[in-house]
């Protein structure tokens, strides 16, 4: 059993950076590949970012590669997203997802957080 709890969230000018934590719990947590998803109003969830238990494997959405960073470290059990040059279309609560199968996929995602909201304003 996996808990995640994300947090970071903020209200942001376009241009501006945040860096969102998601802080697991439970003694396993460094065999899991970790992902970003995102949710904005009236949207589908999508895929932001994703990285494998060691950390040797990232891999980003088109809309958000070259200016968001995925990063963890097992020691402190948390994965980090550094997000730079936001844009008011980055607006969404923003999830944190713990898997076994390295993946750009929700639906293969096991254990899920609470969501933080990021609102970038223009």
């Amino acid at each position: 059993q996996v808990q995640l709890v994300e947090s970071g969230g903020g209200l942001v000018q376009a241009g501006d950076s945040l860096r969102l934590s998601c802080a697991a719990s439970g003694r396993t947590f460094s065999s899991y590949d970790v992902g970003w998803f995102r949710q904005a109003p009236g949207k589908d969830r999508e895929f932001v970012a994703s990285i494998s238990w060691s950390g040797v494997s990232t891999s980003y959405a088109d809309s958000v590669k070259g200016r968001f960073t995925i990063s963890r470290d097992n020691a402190k059990n948390t994965v980090y997203l550094q997000m730079n040059s936001l844009k008011p279309e980055d607006t969404a609560v923003y999830y944190c997802a713990a898997t076994q199968r390295f993946s750009a996929y929700a639906r293969t995602y096991d254990y899920w957080g609470q969501g933080t909201q990021v609102t970038v304003s223009s």
